[in-house]
């Protein structure tokens, strides 16, 4: 266990974020690689990974939920020295993870033709989306698994080992992905069937490495010898501070859905672009996201031991660590936008739809910084409702004006863009808004 109440707040940051970043960074070539190789059996193989993987949004949202609660339940619990419930949090949260896994898998069964005649009109990106999503969905469902353990260990200050086994299973996954998909060394093509294959296996992998980790040195960390009933007072309270959490990420999958709905009439390479440029966004924002990542755990410990400066402290140096790497991601962002796309593609259209669309999006980045580091305070502060509707508003700001845009003439990918561009900004505002007025509001409940 790591003691985040002493030492210095920006080392902790740095050192808790730096082997998520690792990791993400390395998850981020996994991006790029898996795209690669799907983009070579054709623009509606780009769409149809691209609009299958949208529901790993969905299943964020889930995890997201179970992430949240844990960490911030346990790291709160470690703070006061409440050992014993930080152990009973840990096995409903894992108890609760086996029954999200169940219901991900039935949910994909009954659902997964309805979501791809939704978001694409194309008979050939529908079939290679369902080839997709067969062997998809088992790998996404068994994050419920590895984010109870990841979680756990992280709320306690111990990220390494996690690090280390997602790089393994990314190893893995990288290592996969053209075997299965362009039949390297065997022959044997899966297409967008391996790229999901690819998923599963790796995902497996991760949770047996990482249960194996876990049990080998639950002594030093958490207990998990004894206490495995249902306990719904602690499910409550996990649900209670992670469901508004989840809701941002559900907010994703839909703000993703939709755009691929409103797009579906303006072509596959319209579509194909999109795919592509998200997973570029995805993959350069992750440093960022790892640093948010480590936000709840030291602003929670430091909540939990009562040190409200060292919680102002962790906002501040979060902030401004977040927005100078933001900043370096969009100047490249801006300046290599065509290299990124021709990484993936030649194909001319889609490089220029998806040039246009990492050029726009990209103004984001910083606002998206804020949005982050907000997001990760209100989850160790045990309030997650101001993000949700933070999230709330910037979707609501972006659907409104694209449905109308939509039924002009002049209807064109640019303006769907733009119109996230100015949303996310609102959000960003209204996120740091929120989030000094939950501080003000924590002082004066400490007076």
């Amino acid at each position: 266990m790591t003691d985040l109440t002493q030492g210095s707040v920006p080392r902790h940051l740095i050192n808790m974020a730096t082997p998520m970043m690792i990791g993400m960074l390395v998850q981020g070539l996994y991006l790029f690689v898996d795209m690669y190789f799907v983009a070579s059996i054709g623009p509606a193989a780009v769409a149809a990974v691209g609009a299958g993987s949208a529901l790993m949004f969905l299943v964020l949202a889930l995890t997201q939920m179970l992430s949240v609660g844990t960490v911030s339940l346990i790291a709160r619990a470690t703070g006061a020295s409440d050992h014993s419930y930080a152990n009973q949090v840990f096995r409903q949260s894992m108890l609760l993870a086996g029954s999200l896994t169940a219901l991900t898998l039935l949910a994909g069964v009954l659902l997964q033709d309805f979501y791809l005649q939704t978001v694409s009109t194309d008979p050939a990106v529908r079939q290679a989306g369902a080839e997709f999503l067969q062997w998809y969905l088992p790998g996404l469902a068994l994050a419920f698994v590895s984010t109870a353990i990841g979680s756990a260990l992280r709320a306690v200050g111990v990220v390494k080992p996690a690090m280390v086994v997602q790089l393994l299973t990314v190893l893995l996954n990288l290592i996969l992905a053209p075997v299965l998909i362009s039949g390297w060394g065997t022959g044997w093509a899966l297409g967008v069937a391996g790229a999901g294959l690819a998923s599963t296996l790796s995902s497996f992998v991760g949770v047996v490495l990482l249960w194996q980790y876990f049990r080998r040195c639950q002594h030093q960390v958490l207990d998990t010898s004894a206490g495995w009933s249902l306990q719904l007072p602690v499910w409550r309270r996990l649900l209670a501070i992670g469901l508004p959490a989840g809701g941002e990420y559900a907010l994703m999958f839909l703000f993703t859905a939709f755009v691929y709905w409103v797009i579906r009439d303006l072509g596959t390479d319209v579509q194909a672009a999109f795919g592509i440029g998200m997973r570029i966004i995805q993959a350069v924002s992750l440093p960022v996201v790892a640093l948010s990542f480590a936000i709840p755990a030291i602003a929670g410990q430091n909540l939990g031991a009562g040190l409200l400066g060292r919680v102002h402290q962790t906002m501040r140096a979060a902030l401004l660590l977040s927005v100078g790497l933001m900043l370096l991601i969009f100047l490249f962002s801006q300046l290599e936008a065509e290299t990124l796309m021709r990484w993936f593609t030649q194909d001319a259209a889609v490089v220029l739809a998806g040039v246009v669309f990492i050029k726009i999006i990209s103004w984001n980045y910083l606002t998206s910084a804020v949005v982050l580091t907000c997001s990760g305070m209100f989850q160790a502060l045990g309030n997650t409702w101001p993000s949700l509707l933070s999230s709330a508003v910037r979707l609501g700001l972006f659907v409104g004006p694209v449905l109308w845009l939509s039924q002009q003439p002049a209807f064109t990918p640019t303006q769907v863009w733009w119109c996230s561009a100015l949303s996310v900004l609102v959000q960003g505002v209204l996120s740091f808004s929120l989030l000094q007025w939950q501080l003000k509001k924590m002082h004066q409940t400490a007076v």
